[in-house]
């Protein structure tokens, strides 16, 4: 009977959690020892173009091959996981417009209605003065509100 442990990591040089050392991984060495490391890389476009159509065909979605050559693009840019979620999105807006093929209008409608992780965080960066919580300094009270009494006498404090 073999036990097997599966696990990702990109850590790199790390401190054992509960001692001072560094180990690859924060794995203490005697473990390391034990274990097989399997490399892996990242997709390349053709791979990633290969597995949005077998996804395609795994959804029954139709779709031109420039609209899935776009699709491949986004995934090299952004994600294949945000690639692939926009696979449905794109076939329920061809719906709307009454096909049954997903075309690159499509896609680009989906990309412009759902944002990636990347075109997300840009937005809040731009954006940050204009929310709550934001670390840039700016006054506890909104602009929109009165002090109020209660306000008043914390100056006092």
């Amino acid at each position: 009977y073999q036990r097997r442990v599966h696990g990702a990591s990109n850590r790199g040089i790390a401190t054992i959690r509960g001692t001072e050392y560094q180990a690859p991984h924060g794995i203490p060495l005697d473990l390391l020892d034990r274990l097989m490391i399997i490399a892996t890389e990242q997709y390349g476009r053709a791979e990633m173009q290969e597995i949005i159509r077998i996804r395609c065909e795994e959804e029954d979605v139709e779709m031109e091959a420039d609209a899935m050559s776009l699709l491949a693009s986004l995934a090299c840019k952004a994600s294949l996981r945000y690639s692939l979620q926009l696979i449905t999105t794109a076939s329920l807006v061809a719906q709307k417009r009454r096909s049954s093929v997903v075309e690159v209008v499509d896609v680009k409608r989906v990309y412009a209605l759902f944002q990636d992780l990347t075109r997300s965080t840009e937005f809040l960066e731009q954006h940050e003065e204009m929310f709550m919580f934001h670390t840039a300094g700016a006054a506890a009270t909104p602009a929109t509100e009165k002090p109020t009494k209660m306000d008043e006498d914390d100056d006092d404090l």
